[in-house]
């Protein structure tokens, strides 16, 4: 999903956040509400409603409709008011980088691209900052509590040809998790397809009966052990939402301080909502975020096909952690 900071129109606050999507011509005549849900992940019909009648503009400083028609290359303007955002690490860093590609060390903590609650401290925003126009595109996700290893692009060719890398499964992913137990086997092979839950919060996924579901599957060995809690490295041959935390949740080793997936389900994800990150509520989850970190990747490069193999080192935090887990 593309989208682009840009001056509020006429009679907005200056400061504003503004969000531009542009029409592409597959989605013209659609209802403005409905282009809205397309291009925001997992909105619903009526959050997409509210956010059209509170936040859309046009260029002239004029309000929008849910009901309106969009149409081919006109942009839409999502404005919000200035806002007290999360603090976030902004640092990252640069792993490889040559006139095709970037690939950063993400920090946890750093989302992707701006969200309800994230503007600013963002990675797309904040390679914005530091390239300036023309920032390096990312061309896959990781999530915000996750760590490691993400790559951008650096102009449009090269963009397209990584999606395509990453849609094609021409990249070998290791992830390295702690999880909670000690796993007996070496390794394994998680194959469990997944799907929405079945309840719960809505960003939730779940493993489904064969044939009801996506194929996801999951490869896995034990590089470490304690004797509650387990260093694993993980190889996802599938790019689900959450399918390494679901898949080592099936199998009775979530990861240690999974909100979503650990002992108490979708509690610890509530709670944060409701009260934050207590120290309380850390000390259940065993840290206070989810321990996986993108460690390595391996791809042909964009322009010479030449093979890139890539690597960022467990964090401290992840270090710490697992030099004090029992």
């Amino acid at each position: 999903m593309q989208r682009e900071a840009v001056e509020p129109p006429p009679g907005c606050d200056p400061d504003s956040i503004v969000l531009s999507f542009s029409v592409a011509r597959e989605h013209a005549g659609l209802r403005l509400d409905r282009f809205i849900q397309s291009r925001i992940p997992r909105l619903s019909r009526t959050r997409a409603q509210i956010i059209v009648r509170a936040c859309a503009y046009r260029d002239d400083g004029s309000r929008r409709r849910p009901s309106e028609r969009v149409q081919a290359g006109e942009r839409v303007l999502l404005v919000r008011p200035p806002m007290d955002e999360p603090d976030a690490p902004r640092e990252f860093g640069v792993v490889y980088e040559d006139d095709d590609v970037l690939v950063v060390d993400k920090p946890a903590g750093l989302p992707m691209h701006p969200s309800a609650s994230y503007h600013k401290n963002t990675l797309t925003y904040v390679l914005r900052e530091r390239y300036g126009d023309g920032a390096p595109q990312i061309a896959h996700r990781l999530d915000r509590e996750t760590s490691g290893i993400v790559v951008c692009a650096k102009h449009v060719e090269a963009e397209r040809a990584l999606k395509r890398c990453f849609e094609d499964r021409r990249t070998q992913k290791r992830y390295v998790a702690i999880v909670r137990g000690r796993v007996l086997e070496a390794g394994g092979r998680i194959d469990a397809p997944l799907g929405q839950a079945e309840e719960g919060p809505h960003v939730m996924m779940g493993v489904r009966a064969a044939g009801d579901g996506q194929s996801a599957v999951t490869e896995y060995e034990v590089v470490e052990r304690r004797d509650a809690h387990t260093l694993v490295a993980l190889r996802p041959l599938t790019g689900r939402q959450h399918q390494l935390r679901v898949h080592l949740a099936s199998i009775g080793h979530p990861i240690v301080g999974d909100k979503l997936y650990g002992p108490e389900g979708a509690a610890p994800f509530l709670e944060r909502i409701e009260t934050g990150l207590t120290p309380a509520l850390i000390a259940r989850l065993g840290h206070a975020r989810h321990a996986l970190h993108a460690a390595a990747l391996t791809m042909p490069h964009p322009r010479s096909e030449a093979l890139l193999a890539l690597s960022a080192p467990l964090p401290k935090d992840l270090r710490d952690l697992w030099s004090r887990l029992p």
